[in-house]
């Protein structure tokens, strides 16, 4: 799940990237072009059940990301915007921060 926050006086939004646990036996990191495709761990909140990123990006952009769970398998997010061909015969997933 992504739930995106816009403020009227900044050019940027806080977007909160979401895994639900019942998908990871181990951890889920995401890997993004915002992040220079580093995997960065996502924090497991045990009261929603779910790992969660949360970020500021940048308004009127789009973003490639995708999960690694367990470090073996990519995951995409449903709730992405778009999805967009990564060139290793999957999608990455794209957000897009246009108001």
């Amino acid at each position: 799940m992504i739930n995106k926050r816009y403020f009227k006086t900044k050019d940027e939004v806080e977007v909160t990237f979401e895994l639900p646990a019942a998908e990871v036996e181990k951890a889920a990191v995401l890997v993004a072009d915002f992040l220079d495709w580093q995997p960065v761990e996502m924090k497991k909140v045990v009261k929603s059940k779910s790992y969660k990123f949360k970020t500021r990006l940048p308004k009127d952009r789009e973003f490639e990301f995708r999960y690694l769970v367990d470090n073996e398998k990519w995951v995409n997010d449903p709730h992405a915007d778009h999805f967009k061909p990564n060139g290793f015969g999957d999608d990455n997933g794209l957000i897009t921060t246009y108001q």
